[in-house]
């Protein structure tokens, strides 16, 4: 019997037809697909042309595989205009920007880094870290591959590792002030001065950094000694807090009002990777091999190399463009998350002055709707107060999007929340707020659900290593017209520690 792989078909219905794809895909870098729920979840949503622009792997050698294997493939294998590379912006005329990508093309092509850096070190003695910023754009705008800007990103910043003596180093200096070699005056002014004033978050991120440094310091001293890596990775894992609050309170926020979408495109890409990799070596610690050591090795020095990428490129971006009132906003989020590797962040006056604000408007709205201002509907009326302190007691976390796919609505949980939702988010579509690989998957869940094809979505998960269920549902008025998607997040240990006795 022939076997013939429909492209337009999930990826669910693909696996369930013939069960042997799941190891071919795995083998193709589409490792969770091994994962049932996984398949059950995301698999009914999921194509091989979208999960290929997803993972950035070449749906040609897919193809190709799959052939091999004896397919015949047939259907649609253009990716969908939602998985589609951005607009292109507006080709820059500046001559920096323009010899930065031919030098970031050049290494795409296959040229030795040595060689390029020759040509970097002879025509750049200082370059903005804007620059560098507007070059990955333009590649990304020009249809490059993320994946492969990914890859360049880990290249590029060690061209401005450059020493006055044109020699290169890859470590990192504890005194932070150099890594503002090279940046334009005013940014590092700006820079500089933003981190001198106690309490800001531009200081906190930096003493964040410092202190994930010392922690891989700690790391790479014990491979070398033979100490005790586990523990000191284990130490060194407390920074996904300071990778969070990039994914959160920075990333969207220089994409959606600033137009700097390089850094969401490509450094929260490698964010999550070298989470996912720490998460995946403590997980395996109970035999830490050679292979094993090798990988902490690598993954110590792309934690490493993407302090000195924010230090010198993203956070005098951030300087240069970022209001004091985007600032405030980031002071009052920051206090949801927990302290990073010790640095607890300091009082702000600025920030603590827009903190009071928000309690007093609250605490003014609340005295206003007391006795006047109430929510009627169907099963009953409440006051706003009322209504507030209900959504904020259920437990679960809830966010509502609107049919324009605009966050509107955070609830405020009493417990801490596996899901951080900064309020700098309301207002933003709620794409923005996705890493990378995570972009795609949420706009074919909430089309699927705006089309009416499903009603709701479970993904189950492992999240800070409990049970974790987030559900999409769609939300339909009395006439069951679209008017946006629900996501709700819910603790399912106590559950699974209920069934499993």
């Amino acid at each position: 019997m022939e076997k013939k792989i429909d492209l337009s078909q999930t990826v669910f219905q693909l696996t369930q037809a013939y069960p042997e794809l799941i190891e071919i895909l795995a083998a193709l870098g589409f490792s969770e697909i091994q994962k049932k729920a996984v398949r059950l979840s995301v698999g009914k949503l999921m194509t091989l042309p979208k999960g290929c622009a997803m993972k950035g792997i070449a749906l040609d050698n897919v193809v190709k595989t799959l052939q091999d294997h004896g397919f015949e493939v047939v259907g649609d294998e253009t990716p969908t205009a939602e998985n589609s590379p951005k607009a292109q912006p507006e080709t820059s005329t500046d001559e920096a920007t323009q010899k930065i990508k031919s030098l970031l093309k050049r290494l795409n092509d296959g040229e030795t880094l040595e060689s390029v850096r020759a040509d970097f070190v002879k025509d750049f003695s200082g370059v903005p870290a804007t620059e560098i910023m507007k070059a990955e754009q333009e590649l990304i705008g020009e249809g490059q591959a993320v994946k492969e800007v990914k890859k360049l990103c880990d290249v590029h910043s060690a061209l401005f590792h450059s020493r006055p003596d044109n020699g290169f180093h890859h470590g990192l200096h504890h005194d932070q002030e150099t890594m503002m070699v090279g940046q334009a005056a005013e940014n590092k002014d700006k820079t500089n001065q933003l981190r001198a004033v106690d309490g800001h978050p531009l200081q906190t991120f930096y003493r964040e950094n410092e202190a994930i440094v010392k922690a891989l310091d700690k790391v790479e001293e014990d491979l070398k000694n033979q100490g005790d890596v586990v523990a000191s990775l284990r130490a060194a894992a407390g920074l996904v807090i300071h990778y969070a609050k990039k994914g959160d309170l920075i990333y969207p926020l220089l994409n959606t009002k600033y137009g700097i979408y390089g850094p969401s495109q490509v450094m929260w890409t490698i964010d999550d990777e070298i989470r996912a990799e720490i998460s995946t070596l403590l997980k395996q610690a109970d035999n830490p091999d050679d292979d094993w050591q090798r990988r902490a090795g690598t993954v110590v020095e792309r934690a490493r190399e993407m302090t000195f990428k924010e230090n010198r490129i993203l956070f005098p971006v951030c300087a240069a463009n970022l209001s004091d009132d985007d600032w405030r906003q980031i002071y009052v989020d920051n206090k949801a998350y927990d302290v990073c590797l010790g640095v607890a962040p300091q009082p702000w006056q600025s920030g603590e002055g827009l903190l009071e604000e928000q309690k007093q408007c609250n605490c003014q709205q609340e005295t206003n709707v007391t006795g006047e201002l109430r929510v009627n509907m169907p099963g009953g009326t409440l006051t706003l107060s009322q209504l507030t302190a209900l959504l904020d007691t259920l437990p679960l976390e809830v966010t509502f999007v609107d049919a324009d796919n605009i966050n509107r609505y955070f609830n405020q949980p009493f417990a801490p929340k596996a899901f951080k939702r900064p309020l700098a988010a309301l207002g933003r579509e709620v794409f923005s707020c996705h890493p990378p690989k995570i972009e795609p998957m949420v706009r074919a869940i909430i089309q699927e659900l705006r089309e009416g094809k499903r009603d709701s979505v479970p993904v189950w998960m492992e999240k800070n290593g409990r049970a974790t269920l987030v559900t999409y549902r769609a939300v339909r008025d009395a006439e069951g017209r679209y008017v946006g998607t629900m996501e709700t997040v819910q603790d399912m240990e106590e559950a699974r520690r209920h069934f499993s006795r």
